[in-house]
């Protein structure tokens, strides 16, 4: 377990801007813990790293729940569904991640994080139903949707979110607003199947992620300003992010293939 305070203050920094991140943007912000955990904080073997990042995701994702289920946004069928099948996914994806030879993980990472910025440089779109209900024909959508994003999320350790939104609305014809409150039940479990599976073996550092979360409450602070802030300008901002991540692939890619 991480004792160095430098690389524990280095943990909470990298937390607070993977949280403040979420918060302007609902998405994509996860994408970055596993590269701040290797090449800013000094986590040396990237199994570690995505067992921290799975753990602060589900966690964060838990804080941010609270207010949207307060407020009567997550619609709990729908999404206990989706999250029920997806930690199926995510077991086999952790599970076949920690089989994977360390060195090799970057490479993957780096390929996952691109598809993130491309899937974030599309408009989004809010039409749905406000009204949308599970039925017994949505079961089998739902069921086959959680379990792939499940098994993405639990491979690479991040949220899914990018992935989890669209596919609560294909199968449900649900508004945009309501996919990324339900969302987020789906984050949590996902998270919390991943760092246990990983917790199993040995490959979490519980300094590193208690630091990542201490600094994640700060994040979110943070946030939720410059979120407003940004509203008038969301578009371009979701943009200048997209562009940010695909540049930390590439960086990625070039340090894995480096190292190979």
């Amino acid at each position: 377990m991480t004792t160095d305070p430098v690389q524990l203050a280095l943990a909470a920094a990298s937390g607070g801007l993977v949280s403040l991140l979420l918060t302007v943007f609902g998405g994509g912000g996860s994408v970055l813990a596993v590269p701040l955990l290797l090449y800013v904080v000094g986590v040396r073997e990237p199994h570690v790293a995505i067992g921290a990042s799975a753990a602060g995701v589900a966690l964060n994702a838990l804080t941010g729940l609270v207010g949207h289920a307060r407020d009567g946004r997550v619609k709990w069928p729908c999404a206990l569904t989706f999250a029920g099948f997806g930690v199926l996914g995510a077991l086999v994806g952790s599970s076949l991640a920690k089989r994977v030879d360390g060195q090799s993980l970057p490479i993957f990472f780096a390929a996952a994080m691109a598809v993130v910025g491309a899937a974030m440089l599309r408009p989004a779109r809010s039409q749905g139903d406000v009204a949308a209900r599970i039925d017994p024909r949505m079961t089998p959508g739902l069921a086959a949707s959680g379990v792939g994003v499940g098994a993405a999320s639990g491979f690479f350790g991040i949220g899914g979110g990018f992935l989890i939104v669209p596919g609560l609305m294909a199968a449900t014809g649900m508004t945009l607003a309501a996919a990324q409150a339900a969302s987020l039940v789906s984050v949590a479990a996902f998270g919390a199947t991943t760092s246990l599976n990983y917790a199993a073996s040995g490959l979490i550092d519980w300094a590193i992620v208690g630091a990542m979360t201490l600094g994640g409450v700060g994040g979110a602070i943070a946030g939720r300003p410059l979120a407003a802030r940004l509203a008038d300008r969301a578009a371009l901002a979701r943009t200048l992010f997209a562009s940010l991540i695909l540049i930390v692939a590439a960086y990625v890619a070039t340090r894995a293939v480096g190292a190979a």
